[in-house]
């Protein structure tokens, strides 16, 4: 990024700013939620009265372990993987990623013949890899569990698979890796053929673990989808030197999906896809936690979305919302910032955020001015390992969850609070 230029004077800024703050706002635009709007999409499933699944069970009561047999074979068909490939769980996919890290500390994974426990022996600590900026989440669970991370920036819009394929061979430990493949949170990148295909090929120790979430698959922004390469279809048709070897390139896939943001947030579904040995090696583990999920929610999904045309159409309602807001960010970041030449952000293609670069060393002094004024935005770094942007230039914008006239006024005042932390 080259260096300021300004043709605005100090007090024009700072009587703006005296100006927003008198309005008293309250703004946050700190998390990727689906609006009320968005929510009230799938208020028709709740007025399924239906108990029995296809097979004549009754949902109300305990089975299907794995998940029904219709949801397993519709969100197979979501995830790209065969039905028996796919169990359906609870409502945070979150939770899925959080008890398959914790399950691989505490049980050797197949393929494994250690289980990778981060607490005994500080020389065998786990080390995650951690395309950023990236999701905060993923990041909290490898700290609160003493996994390592490393940061492996992206490079020309894309996942660096050099650097990627060259920490698995000289790293110890390497546990896995965190990909938000498809609009990726926040980058809105979508991984590549050459990139999947490298991941699915690539020589990594047998225990070694993709953790593929792929929570925007369908969360399109524009009518013209990215095409994600399917990389369990790659994994399982990936080449090795032996039988042992090709099955540890089968193995290494988890694929986690959820209908957080197509349905309700905090009542969706979940699900994983992966390997039959890597779900059997899984189930042991389910059948002592829970003795099955909800499955009335399972069977209500299914009734009112019913298949993969019918996700889509769905989706195309979150779009009409969601689009407007997206383009309004780009809209005032373009009148407010287009005659600087200090910030740069993205027009994502899908997803929930926009990428915001500012000067370096300026982007915690962004949030804190726009928190003043009643805006409040993700913290400065959190979208970098143990939150700590090297560079301290990375903003995440989240604007679905405000109605639109919210999401031009906190832009503005993110735009204003841009000139002036750079100006200082």
């Amino acid at each position: 990024m080259s260096e300021p230029v300004f043709d605005i004077a100090l007090d024009v800024l700072t009587k703006k700013y005296a100006a927003l703050k008198a309005e008293k706002l309250n703004l946050d635009l700190t998390r990727g939620k689906p609006s009320e709007v968005q929510l009230a999409l799938s208020n028709p499933m709740l007025e399924n009265k239906n108990v029995f699944a296809l097979d004549g069970s009754d949902c109300r009561n305990y089975g299907h372990l794995e998940g029904l047999p219709e949801a397993r074979k519709l969100f197979g068909e979501y995830l790209g993987v065969p039905t028996q490939n796919v169990f359906v769980l609870g409502n945070s996919s979150l939770a899925v990623m959080h008890d398959l890290v914790v399950q691989m500390l505490m049980r050797p994974v197949p393929g494994e013949v250690r289980r990778w426990d981060a607490y005994h022996n500080l020389r065998n600590q786990p080390v995650m890899l951690c395309p950023t900026p990236g999701y905060d989440r993923h990041h909290a669970i490898c700290e609160h569990y003493g996994i390592r991370m490393l940061p492996v920036p992206m490079k020309d819009g894309a996942l660096d698979i050099d650097l990627v394929e060259s920490l698995v061979q000289t790293e110890r430990n390497v546990f896995g890796i965190w990909c938000v493949p498809k609009y990726s949170n926040p980058t809105g990148i979508t991984y590549s053929l050459e990139v999947c295909e490298r991941l699915a090929n690539m020589e990594a120790p047998p225990g070694f673990r993709i953790f593929w979430d792929n929570a925007y698959a369908v969360h399109d922004l524009t009518e013209q989808s990215d095409e994600l390469p399917n990389l369990f279809e790659l994994c399982c048709r990936a080449k090795g030197s032996g039988r042992q070897e090709h099955r540890e390139k089968e193995d290494r896939l988890f694929v986690i999906g959820s209908t957080s943001k197509i349905t309700f947030a905090s009542a969706g579904l979940a699900m994983l896809a992966a390997s039959e040995r890597n779900l059997a090696w899984f189930r042991q583990s389910l059948s002592v936690q829970t003795i099955g999920h909800d499955k009335l929610n399972q069977l209500w999904h299914v009734a009112f979305l019913k298949d993969m045309a019918g996700i889509r159409a769905h989706m195309a309602k979150h779009r009409a919302i969601l689009k407007p807001k997206f383009d309004r960010v780009d809209e005032v970041l373009k009148r407010e910032l287009s005659e600087f030449n200090f910030v740069r952000w993205n027009r994502p293609k899908g997803g929930y955020f926009v990428n915001l670069f500012v000067p370096k060393g300026r982007a915690k002094r962004v949030v804190e001015l726009a928190g003043l004024l009643g805006v409040k935005l993700t913290p400065a770094g959190a979208a970098f390992p143990y939150g700590k942007d090297p560079d301290d230039s990375h903003i995440r914008i989240a604007p679905t969850f405000p109605p639109l006239s919210e999401v031009q006024k906190a832009m503005e005042v993110v735009a204003l609070c841009i000139i002036i932390a750079t100006y200082e």
